[in-house]
């Protein structure tokens, strides 16, 4: 018999006492093994869907499931199959980076070194320093080494690298890397496109609480929106804006000159932001 998907989440609905939608009809499926980002500007639903599969908050419609239950009646060996790095640190400030680590190792069966997650997430030298001495990039680092010390099969990582440096986020990536070649199903939301190509496999696009696009990282927002764009101005002083699949082409067939010529390829940022409406 086939295993079911690591998450399942149909007509998912989340609406408050005072009317507010935060999530309308929302579905979407995570196969194991899989990397699947969430993406959405603020307000639009991401971290209430988030919360609701890692059993914080309630739903008002629709079902979930995560690794085969209800986020909502979960028991703790349930729990010790998930993994989850909040948006808020939740570490104990008077305590050092080790002892915070070494601690919350003793509650999995089959956790990392201690070792090998204060050199992946570049804390080495802070391995003695207290929590409430590090930088908020410093703290980062500890929630996400929290996230994995129990190898979860199933991880939820919202907003993972804010306050990183471009270093210490291509470190943490390389670090998601190892994560995803053991196979964890992972969950990311990110305000970093960048991100999301570098290691979603699939991504869904919500705003205002709405599901806007389901699809393969690399085809978000369908084929006509990464349609290269070719803009000219021609000797009237007229400007022209067409999609065209082969710029080159079009170029080359022109019987006029093509005066402040550009070629422009939508990126993963300038799709997004368009289905989104902030630009």
């Amino acid at each position: 018999m086939p295993e079911s998907p690591a998450i399942q989440v149909q007509h998912l609905g989340k609406q408050y006492a005072t009317g507010k939608r935060a999530v309308d009809d929302v579905s979407f499926t995570i196969e194991r093994g899989e990397t699947f980002a969430l993406l959405g500007p603020n307000g639009a639903g991401k971290s209430t869907t988030v919360e609701i599969l890692e059993g914080y908050r309630s739903r008002t419609a629709g079902e979930v499931r995560v690794l085969g239950h209800d986020p909502a009646r979960t028991s703790r060996s349930h729990n010790a199959r998930i993994g989850i790095v909040l948006q808020t640190s939740a570490e104990s400030p008077n305590v050092t980076v080790a002892e915070q680590l070494n601690h919350f190792a003793t509650l999995y069966p089959k956790h990392r070194s201690v070792e090998e997650l204060l050199t992946a997430t570049g804390l080495e030298t802070q391995r003695n320093t207290r929590i409430s001495r590090l930088s908020g990039g410093q703290r980062r680092r500890v929630d996400v080494a929290l996230g994995i010390i129990g190898r979860p099969e199933v991880l939820f990582l919202d907003e993972p690298t804010t306050g990183f440096d471009p270093e210490a986020r291509r470190q943490f990536w390389d670090l998601l890397r190892q994560v995803q070649h053991e196979g964890t199903t992972i969950l990311l939301t990110t305000h970093y496109l960048d991100e999301a190509a570098q290691l979603a496999d699939r991504a869904a696009v919500i705003a205002g609480g709405k599901l806007l696009d389901l699809a393969p990282i690399d085809e978000i927002g369908g084929a006509e929106a990464r349609t290269p764009r070719v803009r000219w101005r021609d000797d009237d002083g007229d400007h022209h804006d067409e999609r065209t699949i082969d710029p080159t082409a079009l170029i080359r067939s022109s019987t006029t000159p093509m005066h402040d010529l550009e070629v422009i390829r939508p990126s993963l940022e300038d799709v997004y932001l368009d289905m989104v409406g902030q630009r």
